[in-house]
């Protein structure tokens, strides 16, 4: 018996969304240095913790654009200049949503900053390094920190 068009395409939706779920999703982090050395952060609407700016990567989409596309929509601010790759994050545990593998990276920004998806972020604030709140940070972004100061390129 030969399977009708239908059936032939719900057999193919079923295996793209099979493929697509049984694969963790690429996000993007951000570490923001404004000029006067300050680093930006976020607050999260969906669970209150400060984070590092970012998300995912849209499907069809190249890393740096998405890195600039989410510091405008959560920041306000303007991406000057990649600074260094900080590291690659795949811990099934890093996003309590979902498994996702995150680039992190460092970057020069610059601009006013304002709220573009208050949706999502509910608070932007530029800290000084000593006054971030470390250990009260949202996924692993106290890692992602502690990473850049150190200056190391992590693969974990």
């Amino acid at each position: 018996m030969v399977p009708s068009p239908i059936s032939q395409l719900c057999h193919w939706l079923k295996e793209g969304v099979g493929l697509l779920l049984g694969h963790p999703i690429l996000a993007i982090s951000i570490i923001a240095l404004m000029p006067d050395g300050k680093v930006v952060l976020v607050k999260r609407r969906d669970n209150g913790l400060w984070s590092l700016p970012g998300g995912m990567v849209n499907w069809g989409e190249e890393i740096l654009v998405a890195v600039r596309r989410e510091l405008t929509e959560e920041t306000g601010l303007q991406f000057i200049k990649l600074e260094r790759l900080v590291g690659i994050y795949s811990s099934p545990q890093r996003d309590p949503r979902f498994h996702s593998v995150c680039i992190a990276v460092a970057a020069q920004v610059d601009g006013t900053m304002g709220i573009q998806d208050s949706l999502e972020i509910s608070h932007i604030e530029a800290y000084s390094w000593k006054d971030i709140p470390l250990g009260y940070l949202s996924h692993d972004h106290d890692r992602q920190i502690h990473d850049y100061l150190q200056g190391v390129t992590t693969l974990a």
